[in-house]
């Protein structure tokens, strides 16, 4: 019986099936997380807000993704007013996440616009912000007579 030659097998060199391989940039300025964003607490419910509140706070994430975590911390804008959450200032004492000791190296906020909609706080792993709350009516912070 003679021998059948068996055709050699193409195989394309961008890929299988000649799909091209997707080579990633490394990031570049602050991801949002919403891994634990926590919308059940009443105080930082944001059920009832208007749409111009998420197109404000979307335009704010947005400008803010251009940033490196680094310039986004030293950046002293009136309008952004970035700074560490100190508990002992706050009506809360700390997020509630598990393990957030752990988890959680600085609590930090920041403002959604210069007057209105309130701020956002969360905290930072690498270039991502894990957004916890947002805090549309400056319930974070009483008020101080």
């Amino acid at each position: 019986m003679p021998k059948k030659k068996i055709k050699k097998t193409e195989v394309a060199k961008e890929g299988t099936l000649g799909i091209k391989i997707t080579k990633l940039k490394p990031l570049q300025g602050i991801s949002f997380s919403f891994k634990y964003y926590q919308d059940s607490n009443s105080k930082f419910s944001c059920s009832e807000k208007e749409v111009i509140y998420w197109l404000t706070l979307l335009d704010r994430l947005k400008a803010l993704s251009s940033l490196t975590a680094q310039e986004l911390l030293v950046n002293r804008s009136s309008t952004l007013r970035c700074h560490p959450i100190k508990w002992e200032d706050t009506s809360e004492s700390g997020f509630g996440l598990p393990n957030e000791e752990q988890l959680v190296d600085i609590p930090y906020q920041f403002s959604i616009s210069s007057n209105e909609h309130g701020r956002v706080h969360g905290f930072f792993i690498d270039e991502i912000f894990y957004i916890v709350w947002l805090d549309p009516d400056h319930l974070l912070y009483p008020a101080k007579n």
